[in-house]
């Protein structure tokens, strides 16, 4: 009786500090989310008299939103951020199923080589390589153009690569031989017979990607230098900093307004997203 007591309070003890473990990450993910979501709604004068958790009086002032929108240009912002993603979305996935592909179904001196680069590529920060980025850059003649943005962009994640080697691992290279034997050529087998099967690994890939690229403002305020022409969702809230501080309760109604399509999107294709990733990580 006393070790089933025992083994009782373990399981307890287990659970215990397990809920209390995501109670806690709920609460750290959870806090600026709500301060932000309070901000938007305050007055000038609440914003300046009031703490950041204090509840607005009124739910319903939206001056902040259409004082972010119309100060910050955000339309235009929004219709350039619209064309990055359509850009770099398409070259990425191209990119990276078919860099996946040759690395999957061709054998040649170097495949695990390139392999293994890629894996060391994920451990070099990013910000370690942008003194050389910006030269090579500079030197096209590529900073301040949002075409030099969209094919800097465009560069395939490492995680993506590995999304469609993964699915390629789960297609039978009786398919491709198949199809050779048929008369089709490599790219006739990738576009017409692969590529199709992995509308998967291309809806995960291309959410993940596309989140980044949203979210992305350290490369856009870099490289994006006219904040007028060339200004993307990220940076578009920029106007209201400066060096006599910074009006966080119109800061925070932007970032309310930026978050709403990319919610709208990840909870409309977060079975896609589950779906995908974790069908890319089993090996059939």
């Amino acid at each position: 009786m006393n070790e089933i007591t025992a083994i009782k309070a373990r399981q307890f003890l287990v659970s215990f500090l397990k809920y209390l473990l995501l109670i806690f990450a709920a609460f750290v993910a959870l806090v600026p989310i709500v301060s932000c979501v309070v901000t938007a709604f305050k007055t000038p004068e609440e914003y300046a008299a009031t703490s950041v958790m204090t509840a607005p009086k009124s739910w319903l002032y939206f001056e902040n939103f259409k004082t972010a929108w119309q100060q910050a240009n955000m339309g235009h912002a929004f219709i350039n951020s619209f064309l990055v993603l359509i850009c770099v979305l398409a070259g990425s996935v191209l990119i990276s199923s078919m860099l996946a592909y040759v690395l999957n179904r061709f054998q040649f001196p170097g495949n695990g080589l390139i392999r293994n680069l890629f894996m060391i590529a994920t451990l070099i920060p990013g910000i370690a390589t942008q003194v050389t980025v910006y030269q090579i850059m500079t030197a096209l003649h590529l900073v301040n153009s949002l075409p030099g943005y969209i094919i800097l962009m465009m560069g395939t994640d490492v995680i993506t690569i590995y999304i469609f080697l993964q699915f390629f691992e789960n297609l039978s290279v009786s398919l491709d031989e198949s199809a050779i034997l048929d008369g089709c050529s490599y790219f006739g087998v990738f576009f017409k017979i692969l590529l199709p099967l992995l509308k998967p690994a291309i809806v995960t890939s291309a959410i993940l990607k596309g989140v980044s690229t949203y979210n992305e403002y350290y490369m856009a305020n870099l490289y994006l230098q006219d904040k007028t022409k060339y200004q993307v969702v990220s940076t578009s809230l920029y106007v209201f900093t400066g060096p006599m501080g910074s009006q966080y309760n119109y800061i925070c109604a932007g970032v309310l307004i930026t978050i709403i399509p990319a919610l709208i999107i990840f909870l409309l294709c977060q079975d896609q997203i589950y779906s995908g990733m974790a069908a890319g990580a089993v090996k059939g």
